[in-house]
């Protein structure tokens, strides 16, 4: 089994249905427009992020954070992964009624947690959210750049990109540039190729989360390529989300083919029925990867994590080390 890295991953989003029920027996809410047959329900992208909604909504105290990502990573440790960064929203952390610090804390305590238990390294990604606003994104990158906590490292936007526009964030991301963290935001899923090449324009990000209609205008693929900007590439989420029809019409290969550095991600695994053992076992039966060329995914993932030289360059002894 080759070993595995993830960087886009939304925390809220990685909660597995059988926690989320758990959580919504603690505080008497009924799942059953939401969980069927142990599985999240939803039709069009308006009713999942109703269901995301509902099941963060079960995410309230600090030990419900705790248990969250503790639960997430340690299950990606058990399917061979040996780093995962996801994504943390401090709006999620206000709706719940705790502060973005105590949120903050709690998430890094259940990583802590996961590590002591399966050596999994982790790190967070402060995100603001488009369908929120500019200033809440604003507010965000500030308390990215000041929270100090050892395991946030990098700034990112997501949320519905028909909202909002790229050049609206530009201060949110010069606040979180200017703090050292790594910059990553969502484009080229919902929207078409042009919301990849203004977020690039824009946001000058070293990371695109997504980025998938890019394969809509080759003269941005090879400008992905040629400026080195890593996507993170979510084929089961694009699936379910009918961004691209089947696999078999999945732009993962020919970007891939193209020079463009290519990652594999589970977005917001068990909502779109997948997990990231999933995503690497759809890149070996539809993208004909084995595991060498799987390795080397990994190793990208790894050359672009927004992590310390020391941790990456552990990291990477180990993926050598694994390759035999």
């Amino acid at each position: 089994m080759p070993l595995k890295a993830e960087l886009h991953c939304h925390i809220e989003g990685a909660a597995a249905p059988e926690l989320v029920v758990r959580q919504a027996q603690k505080y008497g809410k009924d799942v059953s427009p939401f969980i069927q047959n142990g599985s999240f329900v939803w039709n069009d992208f308006t009713s999942f992020l109703a269901a995301y909604d509902f099941a963060a909504d079960l995410f309230r105290t600090e030990e419900d954070y705790a248990r969250l990502s503790e639960h997430y990573l340690t299950s990606l440790a058990r399917d061979g992964a040996i780093y995962s960064e996801v994504f943390t929203s401090p709006d999620h952390a206000i709706k719940a009624g705790l502060s973005p610090k105590a949120y903050t804390d709690a998430l890094g305590e259940g990583m802590e947690r996961a590590k002591a238990k399966t050596g999994i390294e982790g790190r967070m990604i402060v995100t603001g959210v488009r369908h929120v606003g500019v200033e809440s994104i604003e507010a965000a990158a500030r308390f990215a750049a000041r929270c100090n906590h050892p395991l946030v490292t990098g700034f990112g936007v997501a949320g519905d990109e028909r909202m909002g526009e790229f050049e609206d964030y530009v201060r949110a991301f010069e606040i979180a540039r200017e703090a050292g963290l790594g910059i990553t935001i969502h484009a080229g899923e919902l929207m078409g190729w042009e919301s990849v090449a203004l977020a690039l324009d824009h946001i000058k990000p070293s990371r695109i989360g997504h980025g998938v209609r890019a394969i809509e205008n080759p003269d941005l693929v090879k400008r992905i390529a040629d400026e080195g900007v890593v996507l993170e590439i979510c084929p089961g989420s694009n699936i379910a989300l009918k961004v691209f029809d089947s696999f078999a019409d999945h732009p993962f290969p020919k970007l891939r083919d193209a020079g463009c550095k290519v990652t594999l991600n589970s977005d917001d695994p068990p909502y779109f029925w997948t997990t990231l053992k999933r995503e690497y076992d759809i890149a070996t039966e539809h993208f004909g990867m084995d595991d060498k060329a799987l390795l080397a995914t990994t190793r990208t993932a790894i050359e672009a994590a927004f992590v310390d030289k020391k941790t990456k360059a552990a990291l990477l002894a180990r993926l050598d080390g694994h390759k035999r």
